[in-house]
């Protein structure tokens, strides 16, 4: 008899994990499954929405694809738990029985407590989030030309709404309390360079400045003293996990839902992923993060690896803004050797961190070639080259077996798509085995479903392949 799987959450994480499970048990015979969504639409790719926020895209081609073979309950969401009955209730009436139950409810954006935003985390008019679709449709509809919106909150999704927001015409304030652009992941140079980025493509970017108060009639006061003439305001500002079922059901809870190397809540029935989960080396609000523990989650719950374990999550940031190319890899602070490149007027700002010659971290603004052969070396765990400068800077490395920023150049073992751990061999026998566009091989491998940020290197695995190994119709 198949087991009874619930998910509560069809949001990247939950579908994720809703594929993983038929990859792995294609006609059910192991895994029944039940997903229940709050939101009234399909999944859809929630990184992305920058990018729909400045027009790149329309919000249908987000989506993700459906997946066969699952009970699918749109704009349902749980109200409750029950761990001894081992049922879940809907806000619907429905009621659904499960052997085991996996809360990937991800996370929900952050209200601060500013006179005018809001109450009980409902932004007033005038005002708002920037986590799901609706939020893009509400921040869209205020972005007129001409108009002038203030954006509270300059860590990565607050510099992509600012960013995006330019691209449609709009004047746009960044605000952000801390003293540089994206604390998390960026020292005070590299923020400074970044603010000044961004301010030459438009945007009036002011640090160490907090909110004070909003008012639609005359604007956003500051704490500095002083007031930003702005028609609308959109807060990114943080996230905070969506933990409420959790805490209702008598589960464990810190920031987030507390979860072992399984998965496992406290409850050993009961598993979380994604950003709702507390695991002590995933790194938070990556998604790759939350698709990782799906695979290994799929893998002990269809028992097809029973000795599967996630260990945690190695960071990859990129920044998705036009204009500006941003990667943040690991941890600068683990490195005992440093080595640091600035050129501000160019916008170009290198920090390589290394322990036991092996990348440990790195920061790299307007270096795209350093980037891309960084991040390989940072994945692979491979030595880094004598020459650190050549490194830093991206140069060509005669002789070094290192990952290039020319994607025909990488190993086949070199990841190509970080998010969904995509490598080029895995592309290649996507490609023999009939996959060959874009589009196909995107489909067959997932490469480039995540935040896209590997598009091109995507294309030119293809180009490359088109070229020296033709398919088979076109061969003759």
């Amino acid at each position: 008899m198949s087991r009874r799987v619930v998910v509560i959450g069809h949001g990247m994480v939950g579908s994720r994990f809703a594929e993983e499970i038929r990859r792995r048990d294609p006609d059910g015979e192991r895994v029944t499954l039940t997903v229940l969504g709050a939101e009234p639409f399909p999944a859809y790719n929630r990184v992305l929405l920058s990018t729909v926020l400045a027009g790149g895209l329309r919000p249908g081609m987000v989506a993700l694809p459906a997946v066969d073979g699952v009970e699918v309950h749109l704009g349902v969401a749980a109200t409750g738990i029950d761990r001894a009955a081992r049922v879940v209730h809907g806000d619907d009436g429905t009621a659904h029985p499960y052997d085991e139950l996996v809360l990937a409810t991800g996370c929900r954006a952050w209200l601060p407590p500013i006179d005018g935003l809001g109450d009980d985390g409902v932004p007033a008019p005038g005002v708002s989030l920037f986590r799901d679709l609706d939020d893009c449709d509400r921040i869209g509809a205020a972005a007129v030309p001409g108009a002038r919106i203030a954006v509270v909150g300059g860590g990565l999704l607050g510099v992509e709404a600012a960013r995006g927001l330019t691209g449609r015409g709009v004047a746009v304030t960044l605000v952000h309390p801390c003293m540089h652009l994206m604390e998390r992941q960026l020292d005070m140079e590299a923020g400074d360079v970044l603010a000044d980025a961004l301010r030459g493509l438009g945007v009036d970017v002011r640090c160490g400045v907090g909110a004070k108060a909003w008012d639609p009639a005359t604007g956003l006061d500051c704490d500095d003293g002083s007031r930003i003439a702005a028609d609308a305001v959109v807060v990114a500002a943080g996230v905070r996990a969506n933990t409420e079922l959790a805490v209702a059901a008598g589960l464990a809870v810190g920031e987030g839902i507390l979860v072992d190397d399984r998965l496992a809540t406290d409850d050993g029935r009961v598993h979380a992923i994604g950003d709702c989960a507390q695991h002590p080396h995933a790194a938070a609000g990556l998604v790759q993060s939350g698709w990782e523990q799906a695979a290994v989650l799929a893998d002990l719950l269809t028992g097809t690896d029973p000795a599967a374990r996630y260990r945690g999550t190695r960071p990859v940031t990129r920044l998705k803004a036009t204009g500006v190319d941003l990667a943040a890899v690991g941890d600068v602070a683990a490195g005992d050797e440093q080595l640091r490149f600035s050129d501000p007027r160019r916008g170009r700002y290198g920090v390589l961190a290394l322990r036991d010659d092996r990348v440990v971290g790195a920061v790299l603004m307007g270096l795209p070639d350093a980037a891309a052969t960084i991040t390989g070396l940072y994945d692979s765990g491979a030595p880094a080259p004598e020459d650190r400068l050549a490194l830093l800077l991206g140069r060509a490395l005669p002789g070094e077996a290192t990952p290039a920023a020319d994607p025909v150049r990488l190993p086949g073992s070199a990841i190509v798509c970080r998010c969904n751990s995509v490598t080029k061999n895995a592309l290649v026998t996507a490609w023999r085995a009939g996959a060959t566009d874009v589009d196909a091989l995107s489909r067959r491998t997932r490469a480039g479903t995540g935040c896209g940020g590997c598009r091109d290197a995507v294309c030119g695995i293809r180009d490359w392949l088109a070229e020296a190994d033709p398919p088979q119709e076109d061969a003759a």
